[in-house]
């Protein structure tokens, strides 16, 4: 059985011979040094909102936007624990083909009968007009695999950006926040995941124009890229 997820989505629309190593061959590209500062932000973020959630409660950050005043916060928490588990998530597998794609959410907002996926963003400097573009393809398999799991969505997404304002006197470190509403497509995200099989089954595809890694290293069948 084949393992996907956003990530390795992400790795095969930047250089599909990458992602071929790294699903099929088991040769993932070398690993580099992750801050773990959006890690522990991750972490407390799901805490805080968690703290709302049982309470029947927007957080503050939340609950003064207009385009969410008719939202909840998801309140299955045991769902909720499963669907944000890393090694499990919300899961869709493709018997015939027999892959299994995943995908790990931060929370999910609830207006009426429809899900909407809530997704927090750490950044060290305030947005840029494009930056939550490069979570499009995310959100989309995201919204793909609920729909996989029988749920009614909203076809868009909303993404929460965390980044640092200043430090106060007495050390405590302030973020603003920006809330982006992002349109989704389900139809997109299914296209990518039928374009990951059909990748996954050819021989070796050709490498990214721009991939390093594959211009400087030597793979399993000889030749140097």
């Amino acid at each position: 059985m084949y393992k996907l997820s956003p990530t390795s989505l992400n790795l095969m629309q930047e250089c599909p011979r990458c992602f071929w190593l790294a699903i099929v061959k088991k040769i993932k590209r070398p690993d580099t040094i992750f801050p773990s500062l959006p890690s522990g932000m991750d972490k407390i973020l799901k805490e805080h909102f968690d703290r709302f959630m049982e309470k029947n409660e927007l957080p503050p950050e939340l609950k003064e936007q207009e385009c969410v005043k008719d939202c909840k916060l998801f309140d299955d928490k045991e769902k909720l624990k499963i669907w944000r588990n890393n090694l499990k998530g919300l899961e869709y597998y493709d018997q015939k083909e027999d892959v299994l794609l995943h995908g790990a959410v931060d929370n999910i907002l609830v207006k009426g009968k429809k899900l909407i996926v809530l997704d927090y963003k750490t950044r060290g400097y305030p947005l840029k007009e494009d930056t939550h573009e490069h979570y499009q393809l995310q959100l989309d398999i995201y919204n793909f695999l609920l729909r996989k799991n029988g749920y009614s969505t909203e076809d868009y997404s909303y993404l929460l950006f965390y980044y640092p304002n200043k430090v106060l006197s007495t050390g405590e470190v302030i973020f603003d926040t920006k809330l982006i509403k992002m349109k989704t497509s389900i139809e997109a995200g299914e296209k990518i995941f039928k374009k990951a099989i059909e990748l996954i089954k050819e021989t070796i595809p050709e490498a990214g124009k721009e991939c390093g890694f594959c211009k400087v290293r030597k793979n399993d069948y000889g030749k140097d890229e």
